[in-house]
């Protein structure tokens, strides 16, 4: 298939997902806004007025980039898991697999919808942020990196969660039983440091504690890590989510019967 023509196929599916989620926008992109907001209140207002600075910054401040990060890493994941999985429950992802499409830009379609809607609830999440304390970031570069591999990263995951996925309450197992459970442990409300010994070695193999650090140190320049080993371990789950996603979509797994 000619590139022009395997950029054309890419641009539909792109097009295709951000008309998805755009459309529904009341569904997908205000409830993380009003989700969020939540968080900011209970947590920021009522209960950090309470709690004292962590490394200097209030603990709104503090929580802040969790929270931001915390609606991209799940946006990311159900846009793509959900929009799979409809398309094998439709029947139309067997079109993309006979078409001469090739089977990565299927997958760089789906995974580009997912980062879309990422970094647009992001983007919103964000606004919300500065209703409640003034965010300046530190590190531009850093911030900008890390949304884009993380949503990326949970796109991949949504990705292979709609291919294993058998019924529309499959597409929620993950999410509930392993993401989010990760997600409020990977020190979005808390510095790691506050924990015992134990709990802290045990809370370095969260992947997602990685991500919230270095998109923290991002924000406000701190972090609990170091950020360039956290860089590593990002790509490292990129590059074998994306291999093991491409073995599933050629082998068929979970599509063809």
């Amino acid at each position: 298939m000619h590139p022009k023509l395997q950029y054309v196929a890419y641009k539909t599916i792109l097009i295709k997902e951000i008309l998805r989620f755009s459309r529904i926008w009341v569904q997908t992109i205000l409830p993380p806004a009003i989700t969020t907001t939540l968080y900011f209140i209970i947590f920021g207002e009522l209960i950090g007025s309470q709690i004292a600075d962590i490394d200097g910054f209030s603990y709104m401040e503090y929580i802040v980039p969790g929270l931001i990060l915390m609606a991209i890493i799940t946006n990311s994941y159900a846009n793509v898991v959900s929009s799979f999985y409809g398309s094998k429950f439709q029947h139309n992802i067997e079109e993309m697999l006979i078409s001469p499409m090739p089977n990565y830009i299927i997958l760089l379609g789906f995974i580009s919808g997912g980062v879309a809607r990422g970094i647009i609830v992001g983007g919103v999440v964000t606004l919300v942020s500065l209703f409640f304390t003034d965010l300046h970031i530190e590190h531009v570069f850093v911030t900008s990196i890390v949304v884009f591999l993380t949503a990326i990263l949970f796109s991949l995951a949504g990705f292979i969660n709609g291919v294993y996925a058998k019924s529309f309450d499959d597409i929620s197992i993950v999410p509930t039983f392993i993401l989010t459970p990760l997600t409020y442990l990977g020190g979005v409300f808390y510095s790691i440091t506050m924990l015992p010994g134990l709990w802290q070695n045990i809370s370095m193999i969260n992947p997602i504690l990685y991500m919230v650090n270095t998109f923290r140190y991002g924000i406000i320049g701190i972090s609990d890590i170091n950020i360039l080993p956290a860089f590593f371990i990002i790509i490292l789950f990129i590059v074998s989510l994306f291999w093991w996603s491409m073995v599933l979509l050629n082998k068929g797994i979970g599509i063809r019967t």
